[in-house]
C-alpha cells in the first residue's frame, strides 16, 4: 500500500488563508492527495471567521487546529504550496519534497470595519483562494504532475 503524496500548506499564522486553502484543495481533490496545513508562526486558532464563510460554501473547517510547520519536517512532503509571503520566505526544504508553489492572497485577519466589511472581506479571500485551488486540484485530475 502506497500512502498517497502529502500537499502542504503553508501562511505565517495558519489561521485563515492556510485553513481556508486545505479545506477547499481537500474538499476539491477528494481521494488524490493528503492535505495539511502549517504556519511559520502559527496563531494557535483558527480564525472564526474563516469557519463561518467555509460554511457557507459547504466545508467544515471547524475541526482544524493551527500547527507548526515544523511538525512536517520528518514526513515525507511531496508539495509545498506558501499561501502568504512571510511563509515563502521561512519555509525549509521537507524530506522528499517535489514541488513548491507560492500563490500569495491578502490576510482577511487584517481587515477592518463593520462586521459585514470584515466577512466581506473573508468572502472575497476565500472565492479567490477557490478559483486557485480549485483548478490545482482539477490539474491533479487530469493526472498532471503535483
Amino acid at each position: 500500500m502506497t500512502s498517497k503524496p502529502l500537499v502542504l500548506i503553508l501562511c505565517t499564522g495558519n489561521s485563515c488563508r492556510s485553513h481556508i486553502a486545505e479545506g477547499i484543495l481537500r474538499a476539491a481533490a477528494g481521494d488524490l492527495i493528503e492535505v495539511a496545513s502549517a504556519g511559520s508562526n502559527p496563531a494557535g486558532y483558527v480564525h472564526p471567521k474563516s469557519i463561518e464563510v467555509m460554511k457557507e460554501i459547504g466545508i467544515d473547517i471547524s475541526g482544524h487546529h493551527s500547527k507548526h510547520m515544523n511538525e512536517f519536517l520528518d514526513r515525507p512532503v511531496d508539495t509545498v504550496i506558501t499561501v502568504c509571503g512571510n511563509a515563502d520566505q521561512a519555509c525549509p526544504m521537507f524530506p522528499g519534497q517535489l514541488h513548491r508553489f507560492h500563490w500569495g492572497f491578502d490576510d482577511p485577519a487584517h481587515a477592518t470595519g463593520t462586521e459585514e466589511e470584515v466577512l466581506k472581506e473573508f468572502r472575497r479571500v476565500r472565492d479567490q483562494i477557490k478559483l486557485v485551488f480549485e483548478a490545482y486540484a482539477a490539474g491533479l485530475k487530469r493526472g498532471q504532475s503535483l
